[in-house]
């Protein structure tokens, strides 16, 4: 074996470590507190018939992150640097919007680890947010903290997965009216479709995956195949956690139990499992709070850098937020309503502004993708989700405009 082939199989191990890493990072800041509410509310709102809405949003979720993760990938620069390439200042807005975005739901995603914690150990919330920020912290500190950080996402997402299909297989779901409801639905319900895409591709959700590529040096034309893979799979690995939590509670509620009105996730995994049901869901809550902690303080950070910053560097930009984000929350209690709502609008607007830029370097800015030629199947698969886009970013202003009134 010649030294060169030495030094590619050294290679390979810590390459497909940041391939997982990037994915399920992507994966597991879409499954937070938010993901586990809005999934629990359109299943009990529609039944089956969510299931059409489920598969609409993967597909419309993969046609974003393909061409999100290719650009970045592909021009291997930060979306708010292209940004700036674009438009100059634009970079800098969606920065603005990214970084107030993800600090508002970071307390939101610390709150919801203490009541993880809560329902696990019975520790008071504001201890069990605490804790878990500082354990948030301890990843980042560490000598290795971009091998830590993929370790950690992929394993407390495994988890996730695991304990969702466990209650999934004892709850007994009616899987035939599911997959009936896929192509056939009694409902469709837009609101639902639009309300999980954005919940799924929006705010800094659209560039965790794609930036932890950038910095594991996963980039350029040759590695256009790794990058849609791993996209792809991000997208998979989320819509499969949200068919498991459907089914689960599907399970639940299609044999006429009534869910618990203050809390009804737990009361779904209660009455599927029993006693034990409560400590599954805790874990469940918490690992999803932890890693949208870490996914949303890793994201927001890359938009406060630019690839010229040292990785140590951003590690400590990072525990920094996360410590702002833990004090709000123990000064707060949890992030105000009106504070959540502003945040969710911000969110709205990220989609739409920096899918834009995305499209005009597939569309016009071959010199930022260093002489690529971008695939026309994927150029006009894109023009079609950014008048989504637009819609979702219109419903965004709607929101802003309420919290003025």
């Amino acid at each position: 074996m010649t030294d060169e082939n030495v030094r590619d199989s050294a290679k390979r191990p810590s390459a497909r470590s940041a391939l997982l890493g990037a994915m399920f990072l992507m994966a597991t800041s879409a499954i937070g507190p938010g993901f586990i509410t809005q999934t629990t509310d359109f299943t009990v709102k529609l039944g089956a018939a969510f299931a059409f809405a489920i598969l609409a949003s993967i597909v419309i979720d993969i046609a974003v992150q393909l061409n999100v993760w290719r650009v970045v990938g592909v021009a291997g620069r930060r979306a708010h640097e292209l940004g700036n390439e674009v438009l100059p200042g634009i970079g800098w807005l969606l920065s603005a919007l990214v970084v107030s975005g993800g600090l508002v739901f970071n307390i939101g995603n610390v709150s919801g680890a203490g009541l993880g914690a809560n329902a696990m150990f019975g520790v008071d919330p504001r201890i069990g947010g605490t804790v878990s920020a500082a354990i948030a912290i301890a990843i980042f500190l560490s000598k290795r903290a971009g091998v830590a950080l993929d370790r950690v996402v992929v394993l407390l997402g495994v988890l996730m997965i695991g304990m969702t299909l466990y209650t999934t297989i004892v709850s007994r779901p009616p899987i035939g009216d599911a997959l009936r409801n896929t192509v056939m639905p009694e409902t469709v319900d837009f609101l639902a479709i639009t309300t999980i895409v954005g919940g799924t591709v929006g705010g800094y959700i659209t560039y965790a995956g794609a930036h932890r590529l950038l910095d594991s040096g996963v980039t350029g034309p040759e590695n256009v195949g790794q990058i849609t893979r791993t996209s792809v799979y991000g997208i998979l690995v989320t819509g499969v956690m949200r068919v498991l939590l459907f089914l689960a509670i599907l399970g639940v509620t299609a044999g006429g139990i009534q869910l618990a009105a203050d809390n009804p996730t737990a009361s779904a995994f209660e009455n599927a499992i029993g006693d034990a049901g409560l400590i599954v869901f805790g874990v469940i809550l918490w690992a999803a709070a932890i890693t949208s902690v870490i996914g949303a303080a890793y994201t927001s950070v890359s938009f406060m850098s630019t690839t010229a910053i040292s990785e140590r560097t951003q590690n400590l930009l990072t525990v920094g937020f996360i410590a702002v984000s833990a004090i709000a929350f123990l000064a707060l209690g949890a992030a105000p309503v009106t504070l959540l709502i502003f945040a969710g609008a911000v969110n709205g607007l990220i989609l739409p502004i920096g899918f834009t830029v995305v499209l005009w370097i597939a569309w016009m800015r071959r010199d930022l993708l260093g002489g690529y030629l971008y695939p026309l199947w994927l150029k006009i698969v894109g023009m079609l989700v950014w008048l989504l886009t637009l819609y979702l970013g219109w419903n965004s202003l709607g929101g802003l405009s309420d919290l003025w009134s």
